[in-house]
């Protein structure tokens, strides 16, 4: 996957599960007042462990990868509230952590091993060194989806969009993550290389709920099953088929 034509290698998703298991999951919602996300502290880098990237797969791909996501998220989203007629406001932040406790939510901590969007202080953080070893085993779509998935929640946030159950949320999310990259597709500011959607699929059907989880349990995603259909749909039919009202 590349953005506005920049050459790519070939995306591996065959083992999208490995790592959309947790990275699809978190709006956080949390309580009490705002807290400072990054402080003055510097900027996290992935471990030397971590960078040891065979290949083009380098921590210097990985961050404009990063960026790149952030950049077409704010694009299309820019487009869509313009075309409602509405102001748009990005997300205040992308934020990288290493640590558990590095980054704190409304007084909540955020572990490792994940990604989440923070309500209450308008940002995303992610694991830097469980990202970029995801981004390594499956490839730069990983990285489009994660932050498509996370800014979604920022937008529901900023339509007030709340449902009853987390599953519904995450859902919405998901379909509208689909919507962004099918339609930044469509548009010529990603281009999707060959097999690159059979992939998808196959890996969204590996990731989701647990058999037997309650679909109304907090915390609940929806099977994988549903997750795929939620992703597809909004790829394919666009905004209009995430009942955004």
């Amino acid at each position: 996957m590349a953005a506005g034509g920049r050459g790519r290698r070939r995306g591996r998703l065959a083992g999208l599960a490995v790592a959309l298991v947790a990275a699809a999951a978190c709006m956080v919602e949390p309580v009490g007042g705002p807290a400072d996300p990054g402080g003055q502290r510097q900027p996290a880098e992935p471990t030397a462990e971590v960078t040891r990237a065979d290949g083009t797969d380098t921590v210097e791909e990985f961050r404009q990868d990063v960026a790149d996501a952030q950049r077409l998220a704010e694009v299309y989203w820019a487009d869509q509230f313009e075309a409602s007629e509405q102001s748009f406001r990005p997300i205040r932040q992308v934020i990288p952590y290493q640590r558990d406790g590095e980054v704190s939510c409304g007084g909540q901590e955020v572990p490792r091993n994940n990604a989440v969007y923070c309500t209450i202080d308008d940002y995303i953080a992610y694991d830097i060194n469980w990202s970029f070893g995801a981004f390594r085993q499956i490839g730069d779509a990983f990285v489009f989806y994660l932050l498509g998935h996370e800014y979604a929640h920022g937008i529901q946030t900023r339509l007030g969009i709340r449902y009853n159950f987390t599953i519904q949320q995450e859902l919405q999310a998901d379909c509208m993550a689909g919507a962004f990259l099918g339609d930044s597709v469509r548009a010529g500011r990603l281009t999707l290389e060959e097999g690159d959607l059979d992939e998808f699929n196959e890996g969204l059907l590996a990731v989701g709920d647990d058999p037997g989880q309650p679909w109304f349990a907090e915390g609940s995603h929806g099977t994988p099953e549903q997750r795929t259909e939620a992703f597809f749909r909004g790829y394919e039919r666009s905004l209009a088929a995430c009942d955004l009202g």
